[in-house]
């Protein structure tokens, strides 16, 4: 049988002449359990755990009220008088972190992921480094480079533009996600079987027109719950800004622990608080991303 010819940082030649009927043999396809780890652990939990964990945080404060004197009232008081202040002023500016984050991500993402695939061997391999790189440096010494690397403001001219903490943090944090994106890209991409490829480019199809108007299509639906299971772990991941200054959700309730002249019984109020504010936000992100994952799971 004749050899069929290589595709360049897609897949190796295949062994058929027959390439349109070679079976699906994912490399670890994008939407995998493997993917998935965060949103299965989420979604595998019982349908009464947001309530027991809010009757927890509840009733944890009366342990803090057998030890000191604030009493459980008081505490309950403190809680509720700050609660519009930590969703409205703080939780939102978590949520638009995270929305930011993730677009800025995405985009830069789907360009190396197709950069990991290129069949030019500087493009792929340059942005194998700069994937690797990033997937594997941790989150918060990111941030803090991002922090210190850019400027606190812009002058051109007379014009001065500020650059508030937020804006850097969600800058920082798109580079973690970028590479981990590109590699869901990479990852779906080569999920497509290789016969489609040898296909398309038998009728002519240029490199362009093959990725763009038939694998890539294919690739959009495979990428989707990995790509929500990013964002969930990105959006837990955005009280990592408080450490920077950035006044979210974390850093204002500990500015309300302060007004209230630190009392430790308010520690696990407003910490728990927090708590069950992302854990209602992610957990329906996690059960979403399970159920889009067998909808688009590829039937064989």
């Amino acid at each position: 049988m004749a050899r069929a010819r290589r595709i360049p940082g897609i897949d190796a030649a295949t062994t058929t002449d027959l390439a349109v009927l070679k079976p699906f043999r994912p490399e670890r396809a994008a939407g995998s359990a493997d993917d998935l780890t965060l949103s299965r652990f989420l979604a595998s939990l019982p349908w009464w755990a947001p309530a027991a964990l809010a009757v927890l945080v509840v009733l944890w404060p009366v342990a803090g009220f057998a030890q000191g004197r604030f009493g459980f009232a008081r505490e309950t008081d403190a809680l509720l008088r700050w609660i519009p202040y930590l969703l409205f002023s703080g939780f939102l500016l978590n949520i638009l972190i995270s929305i930011l984050t993730m677009a800025i991500g995405t985009a830069l993402g789907l360009v190396l992921g197709l950069a990991q695939i290129s069949p030019r061997p500087v493009v792929r391999r340059t942005a194998w480094v700069i994937t690797q790189t990033f997937r594997n440096s941790p989150w918060l010494v990111l941030l803090f480079i991002v922090m210190l690397a850019f400027p606190f403001e812009i002058n051109i001219g007379s014009l001065t533009i500020n650059i508030p903490d937020w804006i850097k943090a969600v800058f920082g944090l798109s580079l973690p996600i970028m590479a981990n994106l590109a590699e869901v890209v990479r990852g779906a991409i080569q999920s497509v079987p290789s016969g489609q490829w040898e296909a398309a480019d038998s009728l002519a199809f240029s490199r362009h027109q093959i990725l763009w108007r038939i694998i890539l299509p294919q690739c959009f639906k495979r990428m989707i719950p990995p790509w929500m299971n990013w964002y969930a772990i990105l959006t837990m991941a955005t009280p990592l800004c408080s450490l920077l200054g950035v006044e979210e959700i974390v850093t204002l309730s500990r500015q309300a622990m302060v007004a209230e002249n630190s009392r430790p019984e308010l520690l696990v109020p407003f910490y728990g608080f927090c708590l069950v504010v992302f854990f209602v936000y992610c957990y329906p992100i996690a059960r979403w991303t399970l159920a889009l994952e067998r909808r688009f799971n590829v039937k064989l």
